[in-house]
């Protein structure tokens, strides 16, 4: 399947979110003129190890799109893989390299795999990873299921920079990191653009989501696997309700029937695409909000166990249907 991107990316703005291979995947006949108002050629950016890249961003909206078109990129691996993984360049061998190739340093849930990275690189990266865990496990009420422990541990890949993360790993130019879900490993380089604020959360927000109702669950669909994703990312979350409180109002909203049957890749129009991800998120967030964590544990485990939505929204909720669920979080979104 072609991937298309939002956005045709410039070093400055450029990060990759979802390792997910969830960059910029989507959408990459759209240049940088729908956000930037001009033509713009991408421009290579070259890490040097050591120096944090700082650059103001345009805007909040502009922030959104990033977020938005890489997570598509996510989208379409999930499509060709069933959910499982990324693409077979990711898949093959290289990508997981031989662990005496290594130096190695493990904190409580992961296991880093490093060359010359920086002593205060790493310190950073566990720290962050270590917080993301504790709070996405707290957000979604999976705290009391702590399995990422010892052998269990989610891996972390370290290359030196871009040029030997892209070889090892066959993404392109433009990604910042990239994962393999059912192994839980994310790879990136050091100080890869939004990786911190956007891959890393997002990657490992499906990662536990999808370990908890199962990976090869076909059950999940794609709004349900983005949203748990997107709702670990802070600037899409604070924003989310605001966009789709909008989209009611101007009668642009997606309903739940054909939000469930949206696919962001064959979809071109950016305004719906970016609705696709901001509702996905925000039924997360009415539902966590509305009923609590520990409800969303146990409609998390029923649907691991019924591997069926409305059965699963049945036996944990009031709602008889998808439709009960969107009746639901509209007047959430009212009263929000």
């Amino acid at each position: 399947m072609k991937r298309l991107i939002f956005i045709r990316l410039r070093a400055e703005n450029h990060g990759c979110k979802p390792v997910d291979e969830c960059e910029q995947t989507a959408l990459r006949r759209m240049s940088l003129d729908s956000v930037k108002g001009g033509p713009a050629e991408a421009k290579r950016r070259r890490v040097n190890k050591g120096t944090t890249p700082v650059k103001a961003w345009g805007s909040i909206l502009t922030m959104l799109f990033l977020s938005l078109s890489i997570a598509l990129a996510e989208t379409d691996a999930f499509l060709r893989q069933g959910f499982g993984g990324l693409s077979a360049e990711a898949k093959s061998e290289s990508f997981l390299a031989k662990a005496d190739d290594w130096q190695i340093t493990k904190s409580t849930h992961f296991i880093v795999y490093y060359k010359n990275a920086q002593e205060d690189f790493l310190g950073h990266l566990i720290k962050r990873a270590e917080d993301y865990y504790n709070k996405i496990a707290d957000d979604l009420g999976f705290r009391r299921y702590d399995f990422w422990l010892w052998d269990n541990r989610a891996k972390i890949y370290i290359y030196d920079n871009a040029q030997d993360y892209q070889a090892a790993t066959g993404q392109p130019s433009w990604s910042s990191g990239c994962a393999k879900l059912k192994e839980k490993v994310i790879s990136t380089f050091p100080y890869a653009q939004r990786f911190f604020d956007t891959i890393l959360p997002h990657e490992m927000g499906h990662i536990i989501f999808r370990e908890f109702v199962g990976f090869d669950n076909y059950a999940v669909p794609l709004w349900l696997d983005e949203g748990v994703s997107s709702y670990q990312e802070k600037l899409m979350r604070l924003k989310a309700n605001g966009f789709v409180r909008r989209a009611i109002d101007d009668g642009t909203f997606i309903s739940l029937e054909k939000l469930s049957n949206f696919n962001p890749q064959l979809n071109q129009d950016l305004e719906l695409v970016k609705l696709f991800y901001v509702e996905s998120l925000s039924i997360i967030d009415y539902l966590i909000k509305e009923f609590g964590s520990d409800n969303f544990v146990l409609f998390c485990q029923n649907l691991r166990d019924k591997r069926n939505l409305e059965a699963a929204l049945r036996s944990t909720y009031s709602f008889s249907n998808i439709q009960g669920l969107e009746q639901g979080w509209r007047k959430f979104l009212k009263e929000w």
